[in-house]
């Protein structure tokens, strides 16, 4: 019995499933236009149109780049701490097997219940924004990374003790390739949750950025500059994603054929 193999190049399959998802979700976005109507929803066509016309504008701009300066900074924050906590909790396991459900358990409260403590110690404006985003992204690095350090086998450690390795051989040569996918992976989900966090504090406690303009879109029923950020911020946050995931897929793949 002969089966059916797809010969076409990988790179040219992967364009073609992403052109047809990509074209489904169109078709499914234009049937619920129909269906719904331009008071709660714009067209493809229409919020192309929106997205150009933001673009052509000056001021979004500064919004943009307000969300980018306050994404950064919460990121790189977020990162220098979760990423050495997390090295540190998963080497002290007693101290990682109290914090985590304590970590875990504050995740779990809703960021918005804690405006009001954030905004008067911070204030309205990049402060709150930075806040919300570290607060976002740093618990999930945090047990990412902590998680990564406990599954390293313990006999490549012994081995290495074994050996009479020093400490900084140790981390450079089992450590650090050892929880170099996870760690990449910590980033990848710290990332996306801090853009969210950013955002949040936008919508809540700033003036500037495109959580600002969305929020504003919505109270003022401007559904076209509404749906055309959020087709925005979607599309900034898959192509990111997508590129941190391809490079976490790399390094799994090269850990396992080393293994």
């Amino acid at each position: 019995m002969s089966e059916n193999v797809d010969l076409r190049p990988r790179p040219l399959r992967r364009l073609v499933d992403v052109a047809a998802v990509v074209l489904a979700m169109g078709l499914l976005w234009q049937a619920t236009y129909w269906l719904v109507g331009a008071t709660a929803l714009t067209s493809p066509a229409g919020t192309a149109a929106a997205a150009i016309r933001l673009l052509r504008s000056p001021a979004f701009f500064a919004h943009l780049g307000a969300t980018g300066r306050a994404l950064i900074l919460s990121f790189v924050i977020a990162a220098a701490a979760g990423i050495p906590l997390g090295l540190a909790l998963g080497f002290r396991r007693f101290a990682g097997e109290v914090l985590e459900p304590i970590l875990t358990s504050f995740y779990t409260i809703p960021k918005v219940t804690l405006y009001p403590i954030v905004l008067a110690i911070f204030g309205l404006g990049l402060g709150a924004k930075v806040a919300f985003g570290v607060m976002h992204g740093v618990i999930p690095m945090i047990l990412i990374t902590m998680n990564a350090v406990r599954s390293v086998a313990p006999v490549h450690v012994k081995t290495a003790r074994t050996l009479r390795l020093s400490g900084w051989q140790i981390a450079t040569t089992i450590l650090a390739p050892s929880i170099a996918p996870e760690t990449i992976t910590a980033l990848r989900v710290g990332f996306a949750l801090t853009l969210l966090g950013v955002l949040v504090g936008e919508m809540f406690a700033s003036q500037r950025g495109l959580g600002f303009l969305l929020i504003k879109g919505i109270t003022t029923f401007d559904v076209a500059t509404s749906i055309a950020i959020t087709v925005m911020i979607v599309a900034f946050a898959v192509v990111t994603g997508a590129l941190l995931l391809a490079l976490d897929r790399r390094l799994h793949r090269h850990r396992s054929r080393a293994a």
